[in-house]
């Protein structure tokens, strides 16, 4: 049976119409979001990191769940450099969530506990040995995040990440990074991805709680506006080249690369790093200020306009069927 006339796993596993989680954007992410995904038949994810504290992404995710019937996914970064995993993970399983993303760590202990409350794991991988990895941790899918991607992308295109993993595992591949239009969704399912994890096409929608400003250079940028910078977090983080970006460069300076180095300091570095590279990014999210670093991907080179997430939704749909 070909590719393009099979039901995408994803929309199996998740009971949804089309197989495309609105992908956890760090900062822009918002239960508002989440609820008109889910309305629109599609299913989203917002990462934990979006909460001050745990009580919040409680309160969050009761919210959606009072407002709306349907699945919806918390992503966790599971490495050391998050300090509240262990509470977040708790929460997670204690609300029953549908599923959990995981990004930047092992997610041993998560696929345990989060099998125990009955919700699913799926795991960011950039290449075939991690993705055999989590398969044997028993991930319920793999998020083949490819060069393409925006925020923390891999270093393999999706032309050739998407048919090593679907050779390599056997559990579903959906495929993240460098999708803008229904078109190109299809051309991922024909790959063999079983779904699609968007995110840059969704920061120009009317229900982003970001700044009109951040929403308006996602429509007047495009793909090759896109630069990687390890000023944020210390791993590579896909931003839009504004003036302010060429002026403080994407490097590390001197002091960050050494600090890096010292294997006692490392941890501690790199947890600061983040911080401040986090609190960057916020003032740049929810503010007008020359001193911008907005986070996006490639894709925003298919987006023309702020529109509702439903409509967003719909035109994918229509240009799926159409292709």
């Amino acid at each position: 049976m070909e590719h393009e006339v099979k039901r995408p796993v994803l929309c199996e596993m998740l009971g949804i119409d089309f197989p495309i989680i609105m992908a956890p954007m760090f900062l822009v992410s918002n239960e508002k979001m989440v609820i008109e995904a889910i309305k629109a038949g599609i299913t989203g994810a917002i990462p934990a990191l979006n909460y001050r504290n745990t009580d919040e992404l409680r309160k969050a995710i009761q919210f959606i769940k009072s407002e709306v019937k349907g699945p919806f996914g918390i992503n966790l970064i599971v490495n050391k450099s998050n300090f509240l995993y262990k509470e977040q993970l708790q929460v997670c399983c204690e609300e029953k969530i549908d599923f959990i993303i995981t990004s930047l760590g092992s997610p041993e202990e998560t696929i345990r506990e989060a099998h125990n409350a009955g919700v699913k794991v799926f795991c960011d991988v950039t290449d075939v040995n991690y993705a055999k990895k989590v398969e044997s941790l028993g991930a319920d899918a793999v998020i083949a995040v490819n060069k393409e991607a925006g925020g923390h992308a891999g270093n393999i295109p999706f032309s050739e990440l998407i048919p090593q993993l679907v050779k390599s595992v056997k559990i579903p591949v959906i495929s993240a990074g460098g999708v803008g239009t229904g078109k190109q969704i299809k051309q991922m399912v024909k790959l063999g991805a079983e779904g699609l994890s968007m995110g840059s096409i969704f920061i120009a929608s009317t229900e982003a709680g970001v700044s009109q400003e951040y929403k308006q250079a996602c429509v007047d940028f495009g793909a090759k506006d896109i630069v990687m910078t390890t000023k944020l977090s210390g791993t590579p983080c896909s931003v839009i080249n504004t003036p302010y970006v060429q002026k403080i460069g994407t490097k590390q300076n001197w002091l960050e690369r050494l600090l890096n180095k010292n294997k006692r300091l490392k941890k501690w570095v790199k947890a600061l790093v983040f911080l401040k590279g986090m609190k960057s990014l916020q003032k740049a999210a929810f503010s007008s200020t020359y001193k911008t670093v907005w986070c996006a991907g490639p894709s925003i080179e298919y987006v023309n306009a702020i529109r509702p997430i439903q409509e967003i939704v719909q035109q994918l749909k229509d240009e799926y069927n159409a292709s």
